[in-house]
């Protein structure tokens, strides 16, 4: 069966693969190692552009065995579904229904591992697009030896502002690598950085380190990399295993992001406690500082350092949240909902 997918990314693809029904996992390989793949996603509020993922995942080079959906709110999905016959046209496609109430970035992340018996799975989330065919094949390229999870590069959005772009650049270079515990003084917080929003882990490893934390506020990505790291395993970034993935977002936004983001690591003081992420910080600063001016927009540098100013105020008094009224964190939090679950 041919297929043409085209949309709003322009990104296309016309190539043989298996009709739907006749879908089965791959063996693929790494290293020296055959291993079988799951996808997870979480899922909250979808929009059409889901399908769109689900499409892009079945035309991968390397296709997963199954694709598990952490739904949150059966009535989102249902409002979305349509004429859609997912037995027909997504039968890879298993999907689980939790409520918002029983959400956790940890908690529900390792929940949806125990549906899945692949040798690898991979964590993506609803709003990252893979750029070509090669996502997982790449993502998962170097995933033996010492390496017990490895994170893909994201590209900015079409509409992506500016500075968005750039930070994108900063965080996510050309250059792919493997870090391990003697590059703390090199790349400092940086060492232990990896992102659920595109990332594959080894079920063995994960099943020895005790996989994901199961409460947490956010970060559950960069706790188990660090933890992965401490005990002497790497970390690789795959620069050629892309997402689409990007946000706008106001300065608020960027508050209560950091706010959580801070939170998750005063919790955790046995990682984060010798390791400053202010110099880090400056680093981001001074880069995009830079490129605007090089770009000849340095009309949005006060609009940036305006957005670097709400995210410096939310992690400052996410850093110090045992200090404040709860009133006052659950309005400075954006994942309000940890502070009310049992």
């Amino acid at each position: 069966m041919i297929r043409v997918v085209r949309n709003s990314y322009n990104w296309k693809v016309c190539h043989r693969i298996k009709a739907f029904s006749e879908w089965e996992g791959f063996l693929f390989h790494s290293g020296d190692n055959s291993m079988t793949m799951d996808v997870i996603i979480p899922v909250y509020k979808p929009g059409r552009e889901l399908f769109e993922l689900l499409d892009r995942l079945k035309d991968q080079s390397v296709k997963p065995g199954k694709v598990i959906l952490m739904n949150t709110g059966k009535e989102y999905l249902d409002a979305i579904s349509g004429n859609i016959d997912w037995n027909h046209q997504y039968p890879f496609v298993h999907i689980e229904h939790i409520t918002k109430a029983e959400f956790d970035h940890g908690g529900t992340r390792h929940q949806s591992v125990q549906l899945s018996n692949a040798d690898v799975f991979v964590m993506l989330t609803q709003d990252a697009m893979p750029a070509d065919e090669f996502l997982l094949e790449r993502l998962t390229a170097h995933l033996s030896g010492k390496v017990a999870v490895a994170y893909g590069r994201q590209l900015a959005r079409e509409d992506a502002e500016l500075p968005e772009r750039i930070s994108r650049q900063y965080n996510y270079p050309e250059k792919s690598c493997i870090k391990r515990l003697d590059h703390l003084s090199k790349y400092g917080i940086k060492t232990y950085f990896c992102s659920n929003v595109c990332a594959a882990y080894r079920r063995d490893l994960y099943e020895e380190l005790g996989g994901f934390i199961r409460h947490t506020i956010f970060n559950e990505d960069m706790i188990y990399a660090a933890g992965a790291i401490q005990k002497g395993y790497e970390i690789a970034y795959e620069a050629q295993a892309k997402v689409i993935h990007s946000h706008n977002y106001s300065g608020m936004q960027q508050f209560h992001r950091n706010f959580d983001l801070a939170v998750s690591q005063a919790q955790h003081p046995e990682i984060f406690a010798k390791i400053k992420s202010e110099s880090e910080g400056k680093k981001y600063v001074k880069r995009v500082t830079r490129e605007l001016i090089r770009q000849r927009h340095p009309f949005q540098i006060p609009g940036f350092y305006t957005k670097c100013a709400f995210k410096y105020a939310g992690y400052l008094l996410g850093k110090n949240f045992q200090k404040l009224p709860k009133g006052f964190v659950i309005w400075a939090s954006d994942n309000k909902d940890y502070w009310t679950r049992k």
